[in-house]
């Protein structure tokens, strides 16, 4: 039997740092008080003129070369983003252009902060099938330029960055991706909304001076959601696969506030030791977060052959799920 396995991970991180340091100095918030709450004390700001295709090209690169694998040997580019160049055409078709995937078909998915767990889970049915064999997932989010920063409860989380991963077929059943759980309840859609620029809200004055056309949240009501869901998630794709909490070596987690990330490893019943933390130097990274964190992890050598990786991401939708990896 068939299953994908991930040949590859890149990341990149625009150079401008913007610390809770700085924040002070824009709005009414403390150090103190961001870090007590979420965690994050630094996130990453893209440069001007730096685009989400930019960026999303730069960690595909990484990715490519570390897969040993030529732009032109893509089948297929899935971009998770919701914050795309601009919204027609896809962000995926510029970054094709830009490497060279003559050969790729691409399209862009959105999913907020799960878009890359979902874009995964859509290469690994092309792979499965037999329909593709390089696909590149990317998750990449310039958030920067759509929070409103006069806004603290928002403002302060998200950051700018992007990850990928290129993945391939597998014939080892024991290794690879082993299986995915997403999830969508819609319902709950206005916990985290952009609600102007589209066919509801089209851009017009009213949504400019309303700040529709920015990032809206409720942070409590995404926490309690977040915490409830997710482990149900985890523990999903552990009883699809006849494994318990204590056989996973890591947890690769899309990381929104870091009291999520230790509520939910607390209820699954995983150490928090085992997850791979880098949102206090990056915020939010929305669809960007998973990627990027797998590609540290596995630079720094952390991630061994046959080693068990959970990972986990919820979004605006709200959009969540897991997956087991046998790296």
């Amino acid at each position: 039997m068939t299953t994908s396995l991930i040949l590859g991970t890149g990341a990149y991180a625009p150079k401008k740092i913007l610390s809770n340091q700085d924040l002070e100095q824009m709005i009414a918030t403390t150090d103190q008080w961001i870090t007590e709450r979420t965690g994050i004390k630094t996130r990453h700001i893209a440069a001007e003129g730096e685009t989400t295709s930019d960026m999303a090209v730069c960690a595909a690169r990484e990715a490519l070369a570390l897969a040993g694998t030529s732009a032109e040997e893509l089948d297929m580019i899935i971009v998770g983003t919701i914050s795309a160049d601009m919204p027609l055409p896809s962000c995926a078709v510029l970054i094709q252009a830009k490497l060279g995937a003559r050969n790729a078909f691409a399209f862009d998915l959105s999913a907020a902060c799960a878009g890359s767990l979902y874009g995964m889970s859509i290469a690994d049915q092309f792979i499965r099938s037999g329909k593709a064999r390089r696909v590149l997932v990317i998750g990449a989010e310039l958030l920067s330029r759509l929070i409103d920063w006069s806004d603290r409860n928002t403002c302060i989380l998200f950051g700018d960055g992007a990850g990928a991963v290129v993945m391939g077929p597998c014939e080892d059943p024991q290794r690879g991706l082993l299986s995915t759980h997403l999830h969508t309840d819609g319902s709950t859609a206005d916990l985290l909304k952009i609600p102007g620029g589209g066919s509801l809200h089209p851009q017009s004055e009213e949504v400019l001076a309303n700040k529709w056309h920015k990032v809206a949240m409720n942070g409590r009501e995404i926490y309690k959601f977040a915490a409830k869901v997710l482990p149900l998630a985890l523990n999903e794709a552990l009883q699809a696969n006849g494994l318990q909490a204590n056989d996973v070596d890591h947890v690769i987690a899309h990381q929104a506030n870091a009291r999520i990330v230790e509520t939910v490893l607390e209820r699954v019943g995983i150490p928090q030791e085992k997850c791979w933390l880098n949102l206090d130097r990056y915020g939010n990274t929305s669809s960007a977060s998973l990627p990027i964190s797998l590609d540290e992890a596995n630079r720094a050598g952390r991630l061994r052959p046959g080693d068990l990786i959970a990972m986990m991401a919820i979004g605006a939708g709200m959009a969540w799920g897991s997956a087991l990896l046998r790296w």
